[in-house]
């Protein structure tokens, strides 16, 4: 078994700022978005998260970070359980740990009736938090396949996410609670579009000690016009978008000018949340708009140091 800490993991002990892009695999077989991507974020950030087809059918989230390793960068593998079954879940991870990708963020992943392929049939044999404490013990207990142990399994630095606009708000606390405790070391935000919201959300979290026992991380990704169209029911696409928030942007004609005021936003977001006590870092994805990150990170004075 390998102890050598990853580097995510070492930056999680430093105390310091925690800085990661997110990364959608192509829809296709071209490696080459990937590297150019990679290229781009080089010593701009501490580790890139990789999605799991999270809204369309993309090439292999490990395939892709795989690619990204080769090219320098820290992959943060995400594992769906919507899709797998606990078997395919615990290949996922041996294969991962041998191509040397040991960062897992294990989620659930967004119900396929909410995308285009509606058709699809979830598996949802295990949750994120079965997940989690499978990765934890995987050398010494796989009980989930009935084996008493994996020999060589990780150790794993293991993330999940959290929902702060999710409800009810007990209950989200609650299933945060048993992340940490099946052994989560660091926990990603859903994207935060409302500071107010966030702030009350971050109160409840400080005082039950919860930011200090893993590193939390928001989720900032600028609006795009789809968040701004409106779902077949009358409701916007992305949930948690405050309403003066969306006519802001929404009220520029120009294509470009609502880029601009997105980015500017998710600016403003980053400079109040970096306030508040204990916010160990941000994970910025823009949906593969990745002039649009490297923006944000710039002119926020966040940096990969």
């Amino acid at each position: 078994m390998s102890a050598q800490a990853t580097g995510l993991q070492e930056r999680i002990s430093s105390g310091k700022t925690i800085l990661l892009a997110e990364i959608h695999p192509p829809p296709g077989v071209d490696p080459a978005p990937l590297r150019a991507a990679a290229k781009l974020y080089a010593g701009k950030i501490h580790a890139v998260g990789v999605s799991d087809n999270r809204d369309r059918v993309a090439m292999s989230a490990l395939a892709a970070a795989s690619l990204l390793k080769a090219e320098g960068l820290e992959p943060i593998l995400h594992v769906t359980t919507r899709d797998r079954n606990r078997i395919a879940l615990v290949s996922e991870a041996l294969g991962a740990q041998a191509l040397g990708i040991r960062n897992l963020l294990c989620t659930s992943g967004t119900h396929q009736t909410l995308g285009r392929y509606r058709a699809a049939r979830n598996v949802y044999d295990v949750d994120a938090v079965q997940l989690l404490q499978t990765y934890a013990n995987l050398a010494s207990d796989c009980g989930l396949l009935g084996e008493s142990g994996l020999e060589g399994a990780g150790p794993f630095c293991l993330g999940a996410v959290a929902s702060p606009d999710a409800g009810p708000p007990d209950l989200q606390l609650m299933r945060l609670a048993k992340k940490m405790r099946a052994g989560a070391k660091f926990l990603v935000t859903q994207p935060v579009f409302d500071p107010e919201s966030f702030e009350a959300w971050w109160e409840t979290v400080a005082r039950r000690g919860m930011n200090g026992q893993v590193a939390i991380l928001a989720g900032i990704r600028p609006l795009s016009d789809a968040d701004l169209a409106p779902a077949p029911s009358g409701l916007r696409q992305s949930p948690g978008i405050p309403d003066a928030l969306a006519a802001r942007v929404a009220s520029l004609g120009d294509p470009g000018a609502r880029r601009a005021a997105s980015v500017e936003i998710a600016l403003e977001t980053i400079r109040r949340l970096s306030k508040l006590p204990g916010i160990r870092g941000f994970c910025i994805s823009a949906d593969g708009d990745h002039e649009a990150v490297l923006r944000i990170i710039e002119e926020s004075g966040l940096s990969g140091d």
